[in-house]
């Protein structure tokens, strides 16, 4: 069997818990309007626990990624780190820090219709979907996050954690074809190991051209 058959195969079997279970989806949830982003360097044993750790404002959403460390896999918070952050550093124009680093972005310009949703866990894959509305002809960078979301006090951390377990960028979105009416894509995302499936859930970043925060969305679940 082709290998895109097996990939349309694992996609379809993944989004099947939609239809059984409460869908979870960006429509009414809060929209945050600023995103803080805390780095941490694997190599730091001790950056999860510090108890000065930002703290994000009460209109902002906090979001938690651990850089890939000089020890490799033998790092101390290896098994959480994403070559992604790497990037997302890269993107923001921020050097890798030693230790740890937090940056505040807010959203700026008009506000942006950035649609999630998300199915149940499934054979370690979770669907997911994100949807742009009337792009015009925009170059976008989107940044799809499965997150882990970890309360305050769990697991030696003294804040509230969201996670990034895994992320999506969509190359199509930063050149689209003529005047969409909107930009979409459905895909399965991995659930790493060690992650708890009853805490995931979907939050997006979209930049335009410029590099400017556009939209900041998340999902929340409903019976």
């Amino acid at each position: 069997m082709a290998a895109p058959t097996l990939r349309r195969l694992a996609l379809a079997a993944a989004w099947l818990p939609f239809a059984a279970q409460a869908l979870c989806t960006s429509d009414g949830a809060t929209r945050p309007t600023a995103v803080l982003e805390r780095f941490i360097a694997a190599d730091c044993a001790t950056c999860w626990a510090e108890p000065g750790t930002p703290r994000p404002a009460p209109d902002a959403l906090a979001l938690d990624w651990v850089l890939p460390g000089r020890k490799g896999d033998d790092a101390p918070l290896s098994a959480a780190a994403l070559d992604e952050a790497r990037q997302r550093m890269v993107f923001l124009r921020r050097p890798q820090p030693r230790r740890r680093d937090a940056v505040d972005s807010a959203r700026e310009g008009p506000a942006m219709q950035l649609r999630l949703a998300q199915g149940a866990a499934f054979n370690d894959y979770l669907a997911a979907s994100i949807a742009l509305q009337r792009p015009g002809r925009e170059p976008w960078h989107a940044w799809l996050l499965l997150i882990e979301s970890v309360p305050a006090g769990t697991e030696g951390s003294p804040v509230a954690r969201n996670l990034v377990r895994n992320v999506f960028t969509p190359d199509s979105w930063l050149r689209p074809v003529g005047r969409p009416p909107r930009l979409t894509e459905l895909r399965s995302m991995q659930i790493r190991a060690g992650a708890q499936p009853d805490r995931l859930r979907l939050v997006a970043l979209l930049h335009d051209g410029k590099g400017r925060l556009r939209a900041i969305s998340q999902t929340e679940c409903r019976e």
